[in-house]
């Protein structure tokens, strides 16, 4: 008996008595129904065994060909599994996103970000988590993410061969409650030398560059917080502790789910917000959506 089984037999014979005749297996496959039927005889030379009989008009299977189709399905199902995995998907469910997000990205940035992601027409299955730019590029390494979004790219000294994609750029705004924003409004951006302010922690892109603008026009504001969470520094904005950035981005949402006013922009200040993965060309069409092409 030959030991290398032909996986084409395999499968024309698994489709003739999974829909129930060679005519049937022959529209499905797009072959001559004389193709299959000689492959077919060529699987039973190899296995020494017949796999179908007659009965009538009918191709009923085998006692063997029974068993021969159980290995045939478990083997043709766990291919699907397999492709399903190659292109993001959970086995036997919707597409699969595992997204990893730094703190720093405003959570009202990452939902618009992922409105093509939303909007696709397959049922898309998210996952965001949360961390620090290396845990989230150790975790594309062991495939735990598909994608990370940052407010930096990953530079050349990682450990890593990375590539990161811009996703968009922003302009930032000054926020702050009715009070806080009638007091320094006008004047701006001058006005803001000594207000209270809350600012992202100093490993964050946007601080740097914010940092860099109010010395450009001789503008010291008071700091009276720091916070690694771009949520939590809008909650304590919201409460009245101190004015804060945002992107213009989501001005709007901002403005309408912490109830605060919009002082102005930082001229000249843009922030940028990036996917960063591990592979070349991506297969999640997810994935794809996300950066916006294929």
């Amino acid at each position: 008996m030959n030991e290398w089984l032909n996986y084409h037999h395999l499968l024309y014979f698994w489709t003739v008595a999974r829909t129930g005749s060679v005519t049937a297996a022959s529209e499905e496959l797009r072959l001559a129904p004389s193709t299959i039927s000689g492959q077919i005889h060529q699987l039973e030379d190899v296995f020494e065994q017949k796999l179908f009989r007659r009965s009538g008009r009918s191709l009923v299977l085998t006692e063997f060909g029974q068993v021969v189709f159980r290995y045939a399905d478990e083997i043709f199902n766990i291919g699907r599994e397999l492709m399903n995995f190659v292109q993001g998907r959970a086995v036997g469910g919707p597409l699969r996103l595992h997204v990893g997000v730094t703190e720093v990205v405003p959570k009202l940035v990452v939902r618009k970000l992922l409105e093509p992601v939303i909007a696709m027409d397959e049922e898309v299955h998210l996952i965001i988590s949360e961390g620090h730019t290396d845990e989230l590029v150790a975790d594309l390494v062991r495939h735990h993410l598909d994608i990370a979004i940052t407010d930096a790219p990953v530079g050349p000294e990682s450990a890593v061969r990375t590539f990161n994609h811009l996703l968009t750029e922003s302009g930032i705004g000054i926020f702050g409650t009715p009070e806080l924003a009638d007091g320094v409004r006008d004047g701006f951006p001058q006005s803001l030398d000594e207000a209270p302010f809350l600012l992202p922690t100093s490993n964050s892109v946007v601080r740097r560059i914010l940092e860099q603008w109010f010395d450009s026009l001789g503008i010291y504001p008071k700091l009276v917080g720091e916070f690694q969470d771009a949520a939590q520094l809008k909650t304590y904005g919201e409460s009245g502790l101190g004015l804060f950035p945002a992107p213009l981005l989501v001005a709007e949402e901002i403005e309408a789910q912490y109830l605060v006013e919009r002082v102005g922009a930082a001229e000249g200040v843009r922030e940028k917000f990036y996917a960063v993965s591990i592979e070349k060309k991506e297969r999640n069409p997810a994935v794809i959506a996300l950066l916006g092409h294929d």
